[in-house]
């Protein structure tokens, strides 16, 4: 083993012939790092102790005498050429004795630390620690048009144990191109995710509010973690077959109503594992056995005018995928494929992984079917959206100042950018599956009113969560957080989202 110091001569020469080959290549040639050879770590900034080369790989090792620390190398990329491009990251690692680290971004990391104007992005993999043989890490990462620098780092973080990268690579990830967008004319949709026990006469309530839409959610127990998570496949079964025959029994209620139905697998097979990973990223029979779930609820459900479209899976969290099972867009590719066999017409709904936020739409890839429309759900800031929940703190005011971050209608804005290029790649159909501020926050109705200003303005379809689901998220509640009664007036909050519902005209199913 060789230890290597850090020297910056050399980082800041191997930054300038870095970006002079990636201009001279359009930025298209990937930069590789393999780590082999006596000057394998030239340009890379690094600590006197901790980081160094072994058998041919980076390693970087925090004795679990010495407690949790962090050691990296840092590699500065040539920003100037890589502004606006979509990378994609790939590093094969392996790792021994990590220890559990306090939080799912800490552990070994594979990060892009991207400073701009707007503030820092740390990008990367979650949850990766224990004790695991050398395996692929993939992500996707876009530059800002205005980004300062955009460093590449490997290694440990407020952790023990050791950890090895080989094959690292930086590379411009394809452009995206829309088979054929699901159709943006026709009625805008606008309205609401329900609850699980919403029944005829709650859809007539939500209908006379003027909501032409519902997001129906398949949902087992509870999000992130439910029932499904220690359930075996006969047992998902039967569950799903007892939310088919509620579809069965209210989808003509819809139709009668005029509200078309987005159905959302919210509860995929397998539940999510502790660290929220749904577990059909994990498990071969889980994945398959998704497959044969859409075929299942497209085939049940096809022939009722009241569906909308088929929104794959809520939130999905890929984490660390073992060899040989699909990535969320290969596995989303596969299910969109399967969904339009069997049904030539309705809408595909693709949510970004991780968590389907706006800023995880540069990891999404766009799918060569037909009709699909992308999805991405809107909870920023989450300290604001969130507060008295989670540990975070109450009472926060909007607008929102969080972490030094003002927060108005301009930053609502700018967090949805990456959803407004998706659109303008793609030319794609956008649907806003979830978004919300919980009743006690102060200044929740202008924060809702500010967001669905921001749709109208994209012509984007939304559901705001949540209809008679949690009564934290009721417009028909009061802003005393405790109280669980509904209020006796009409409150700010549903006076905004029913002015939103008054621009439908109802659909023809």
């Amino acid at each position: 083993m060789r230890w290597v110091t850090r020297t910056a001569v050399l980082a800041a020469a191997a930054a300038t012939s870095l970006a002079a080959g990636w201009a001279a290549a359009r930025a298209q040639r990937p930069l590789t790092w393999r780590f082999e050879g006596a000057a394998a770590l030239k340009g890379w900034e690094m600590p006197a102790a901790g980081i160094g080369l072994d058998g041919g790989a980076l390693q970087a090792v925090r004795p679990a005498a010495d407690g949790p620390g962090t050691v990296s190398a840092r590699m500065a990329l040539p920003v100037e050429a890589l502004r606006g491009r979509r990378l994609k990251l790939e590093a094969r690692i392996r790792a021994e004795e990590v220890a559990q680290p306090p939080h799912r971004w800490n552990g070994v990391k594979f990060m892009l630390h991207v400073k701009s104007p707007g503030g820092d992005q740390w990008i990367q993999k979650d949850s990766l620690w224990g004790t695991f043989d050398w395996k692929p890490v993939r992500y996707r990462a876009r530059i800002p048009q205005d980004a300062a620098s955009a460093t590449l780092v490997l290694g440990l973080e407020n952790t023990t144990g050791r950890a090895w990268f080989d094959d690292v690579t930086v590379a411009v990830a394809d452009p995206r191109q829309a088979e054929k967008p699901y159709p943006r004319s026709g009625p805008r949709l606008r309205g609401a995710m329900i609850g699980t026990t919403v029944d005829a006469e709650d859809l007539r309530v939500l209908a006379a509010w003027g909501a032409n839409h519902v997001r129906w959610q398949l949902l087992w127990g509870g999000f992130p973690n439910g029932p499904a998570d220690s359930a075996d496949i006969p047992a998902y079964d039967r569950w799903l077959e007892g939310e088919l025959q509620r579809l069965d029994r209210l989808l003509p209620v819809c139709e009668g109503l005029g509200i078309h139905v987005v159905v959302d697998l919210h509860t995929p097979p397998g539940g999510r594992d502790p660290r929220s990973v749904c577990r059909i990223f994990q498990e071969r029979r889980f994945q398959d056995y998704f497959l044969a779930v859409w075929r299942r609820i497209v085939e049940r459900v096809r022939r009722q005018k009241a569906v909308w479209g088929y929104d794959l899976v809520n939130e999905p969290v890929e984490g660390d995928v073992p060899p040989g099972l699909r990535s969320w867009n290969e596995l989303a590719l596969q299910a969109a494929r399967l969904v339009r066999s069997l049904d030539p017409r309705r809408a595909i709904i693709v949510e970004p992984e991780p968590w389907g936020g706006a800023e995880a739409m540069d990891n999404l890839d766009s799918l060569p079917v037909e009709g699909v429309v992308y999805s991405f759900h809107m909870y920023h800031p989450f300290k604001y959206t969130h507060q008295g929940i989670y540990g975070n703190p109450t009472p926060l005011p909007w607008p929102a100042t969080v972490d030094g971050r003002r927060w108005d209608r301009d930053a609502l804005r700018a967090a949805m950018e990456p959803a407004v290029r998706f659109q303008k790649d793609t030319g794609c159909r956008i649907y806003v599956g979830e978004f919300s501020a919980i009743r006690w926050a102060p200044g929740a109705a202008a924060y809702l009113q500010e967001l669905i200003g921001l749709f109208e303005e994209h012509g984007w379809d939304w559901a705001y969560h949540a209809f008679r689901e949690w009564d934290g998220w009721s417009v028909e509640h009061g802003p005393l957080q405790g109280d669980a009664r509904r209020a006796l007036e009409e409150t700010d909050r549903a006076r905004v989202l029913k002015a939103g519902f008054a621009r439908n005209r109802r659909p023809d199913p």
